[in-house]
C-alpha cells in the first residue's frame, strides 16, 4: 500500500474530477454533505470549483489524502468568519472513498485540519454531523464535545429527515490553557482533603 500524504488541493482539472467522483459517491452512499441523490457531475464540479476558489482567497483550506496518485479522502477547514469570531474554524465535507475506509484516513485528515487551524491561530474548532449514520464516534474519539442535537435539521440524500449533532473542541493555546487550569483545579481538592484529614487527627 502506498503511504498516505495529506496536502492542500489545487484547482487543476484532474483534482476536480477526483473530488467530483468522491462527492457523488458519498452522496449516493447516503452521506449527509448538503446534497441530494442523484447528484449530477456538473453540480459536483461547480461546488468544488467554488470551494477551491474560496481556498485560493484564504477563506478555507481544502485538504486531500493521497495514496500515490489516488485521492482517498478530503476535508475542508472553513476559516472565513465575522469580525467577532477570528478565533474559530469549522470542519466541513469530511469524506473518504468507499475503497479506502477503515484505514485511518478520516482520522489523519481530521488531525491535519486541526493542526492547520492551530497554525493559523485558531483556538476553537466546531463541526456538525448527521445524527443518523454520521461520524459522531470518530469526532468523540478525537476529543470533540457534543453541544447538542437539532432534530429534523436536514433531508437525507435519499429522502427523510435527520437531526444534526453539534460538536466543539478547544485547540492550540486555548486547549493548553484549559489543561493547565484543569490540572490546578484537580490538585486543589486533593490538598483540601489532606488538610481535612490532618485536622481530624488533632
Amino acid at each position: 500500500m502506498n503511504s498516505l500524504e495529506i496536502r492542500a488541493l489545487s484547482d487543476d482539472a484532474a483534482t476536480i474530477a477526483m473530488l467530483t467522483d468522491l462527492l457523488i459517491e458519498t452522496v449516493a452512499a447516503g452521506g449527509s454533505v448538503s446534497f441530494m441523490h442523484p447528484l449530477s457531475a456538473e453540480a459536483a464540479r461547480e461546488f468544488w470549483r467554488k470551494s477551491l476558489a474560496a481556498a485560493a482567497r484564504g477563506e478555507r483550506a481544502v485538504l486531500g489524502a493521497w495514496q500515490g496518485e489516488v485521492l482517498a479522502g478530503t476535508v475542508t477547514l472553513l476559516l472565513d468568519f465575522p469580525p467577532n469570531q477570528p478565533h474559530r474554524a469549522e470542519i466541513a465535507k469530511l469524506m473518504t472513498g468507499r475503497n479506502h475506509r477503515g484505514k485511518g484516513i478520516a482520522t489523519a485528515l481530521m488531525r491535519a485540519a486541526e493542526k492547520l487551524a492551530v497554525d493559523k491561530g485558531r483556538t476553537l474548532l466546531v463541526l456538525d454531523t448527521a445524527s443518523e449514520e454520521g461520524a459522531a464516534g470518530l469526532y468523540e474519539k478525537l476529543g470533540f464535545t457534543l453541544a447538542g442535537e437539532i432534530p429534523d435539521f436536514a433531508l437525507k440524500p435519499h429522502g427523510g429527515l435527520t437531526g444534526t449533532l453539534i460538536y466543539w473542541k478547544r485547540i492550540g493555546a486555548a486547549a493548553d490553557a484549559l489543561s493547565s487550569t484543569s490540572g490546578h483545579m484537580r490538585q486543589k481538592p486533593t490538598a483540601e482533603i489532606l488538610l481535612g484529614a490532618g485536622e481530624s487527627r488533632r
